[in-house]
């Protein structure tokens, strides 16, 4: 019992807190009795499986509007364009990253095993078709390193030289390189028309969730892999030297064993003029980036730099007078459409999955980037579509595989967005190491990993290793296989009691595991549809 001091010492504060008491009553409660009767989760009566087909099935306007919405997202935003706000932002950006599509696009075809020319025809057809299915608003869709590099495994798998030797399969024999090249693009064809197809149909099976296992750490390593691969297939060129094209498991290791053994015959004048590009490449690469926001456009160091080389070649007729490798002819316009060879589909399946979900990791991973950044939302389903509508039907007009590409989508969004030629082929080597710088910067996320989370630097050396040493398509196998396995203990789980009440203004949101990869997204949308329903 409280003991007070006698009134005439109480002030008249004093006297009004002593009159204040609460009083409390209330049942003493017990763990049995809190599972027992409030712990209870709701029951849910499931529904029928007439009722889910009839609600499935059922349509309405609302319904059929938002269907072919969703099916086409440039009907969302096209009626509504701002043209004084976003046109001319939107004309620089399309012109910067245009500059740089084309030269990389004639780049890529080398990696993806084909003639130049269809490497810009895959930087035409697919960039039109995504303006009307995808989603992201900044990423640049088109030829990229990572995706030609599996494809030319393939084609050259498919299409090997000794298949086309004139007399003989011994290495001294003549190559009928017209009937290579041209066999070559068939597969390649092929593959892009069954990649398209796969994406095209994982996208209206839902298969969206897909990139949760696609994990930062990841791709990131998978990429950084890549690039690996990607350099050492460019050594050769930039010295001048003729070694077979090797795939597979050790590959690499295979591949800088056959340039150490020819390094002898290295053709000095292309190593000269493969350093100076390189070099200039690199230096208008880092200009661009210091002075990004004082340019209005990037500085163009590829075109310039296929301009004046391809003058140089030309003028100086470096391929007769010092042995110089030059692509050759370009052909002008365009070819006509052409039904892909359907027949080599069964050998093509297993590449081709792994390319479609190699792209779409890609592409999904830049748009999430870009619309966190600028505040908008991506569907992962609808871009497998895009992606799968883009390939399958570029592919009639003789492209190859495409994805989005960080170092163009990152000028498409910096800037405001929204005949016969003969050049060297060290040059395009030049452009495609350069371009991978990036990518080899991605090794700096080992020590920010090994302070921030040993599972995810785990899953970043396990996607790397596993890709160098074991090629793209096994090592992505690997490394999805070790993220799975990583998340296999942890779940989400959300449960409804029976007497909670909801406060006016108040969210009490429960997540009964650590968030990381596997479940951040689920764990976001959940949360905005219960603190935002109607949004």
């Amino acid at each position: 019992m409280p003991v007070f001091p006698p009134l005439e010492h109480v002030t008249a504060s004093e006297e009004l807190s002593a009159t204040l008491m609460y009083h409390v009553e209330r049942p003493v409660l017990n763990e049995g009795y809190i599972d027992s009767e409030l712990l209870h989760r709701k029951k849910r009566t499931p529904k029928s499986f007439q009722r889910r087909i009839a609600e499935h099935l059922w349509c309405s306007s609302e319904k059929a509007k938002s269907v072919v919405f969703g099916f086409l997202p440039i009907l969302t935003w096209l009626p509504s364009y701002p043209l004084k706000q976003y046109l001319f932002g939107d004309i620089v950006s399309g012109i910067s990253a245009g500059v740089m599509q084309l030269p990389q696009g004639l780049a890529y075809a080398m990696l993806a095993a084909v003639p130049p020319v269809f490497g810009l025809y895959s930087s035409f057809y697919p960039v039109l078709l995504y303006t009307f299915f995808g989603t992201s608003k900044h990423i640049s869709i088109g030829t990229f390193a990572v995706i030609s590099l599996m494809i030319g495994g393939v084609a050259v798998r498919e299409a090997p030289d000794s298949m086309f030797a004139v007399n003989g399969t011994n290495a001294s024999q003549i190559v009928d390189f017209e009937a290579r090249d041209a066999r070559r693009v068939e597969v390649v064809v092929a593959m892009t028309t069954l990649v398209g197809i796969i994406q095209f149909v994982l996208g209206l099976l839902r298969f969206g969730f897909l990139a949760i296992y696609l994990t930062e750490p990841l791709v990131r390593g998978f990429t950084t892999a890549a690039a690996v691969h990607v350099s050492v297939s460019q050594i050769k060129y930039l010295l001048g030297v003729h070694t077979a094209r090797f795939n597979g498991p050790l590959s690499v290791v295979y591949s800088l064993d056959a340039v150490f053994r020819n390094i002898a015959s290295t053709n000095v004048v292309t190593l000269i003029i493969g350093l100076v590009c390189t070099v200039f490449l690199y230096f208008i690469k880092d200009l661009n980036e210091r002075f990004k926001k004082k340019l209005p456009i990037p500085i163009p160091g590829e075109i310039i730099v296929v301009i004046v080389s391809t003058g140089i070649s030309y003028g100086m007729v470096m391929s007769e007078n010092y042995g110089v490798e030059v692509v050759g002819k370009i052909p002008t316009g365009l070819l006509p459409p052409k039904i892909p060879d359907f027949s080599v589909f069964p050998s093509l399946f297993p590449d081709a999955f792994a390319i479609a979900v190699v792209g779409f990791s890609i592409a999904i991973s830049l748009a999430k980037i870009f619309a966190l950044k600028h505040g908008y939302s991506v569907d992962g389903n609808q871009e497998l579509i895009a992606l799968g509508l883009c390939n399958f039907m570029s592919s009639f007009f003789h492209t190859f595989a495409v994805t989005a590409s960080m170092s163009r989508s990152l000028v498409q969004e910096s800037t405001g967005g929204h005949t016969e030629v003969s050049e060297t082929c060290l040059l395009l080597a030049a452009i495609i190491m350069v371009n991978l710088l990036g990518m080899f910067k991605q090794m700096k996320d080992i020590p920010a990993l090994w302070r921030t989370s040993k599972i995810e630097l785990a899953i970043w050396l396990v996607s790397f290793f596993a890709s160098v040493l074991l090629g793209l398509d096994y090592g992505l196998v690997v490394a999805m296989g070790f993220a799975i396995l990583t998340s296999l203990s942890s779940y989400l789980l959300f449960v409804l009691f029976l007497k909670a009440e909801e406060c006016s203004g108040i969210k009490i949101f429960q997540s009964n595991t650590s968030i990381y990869f596997a479940n951040s997204d689920l764990y976001v949308s959940a949360l905005k549809a219960k603190v935002r329903p109607n949004a």
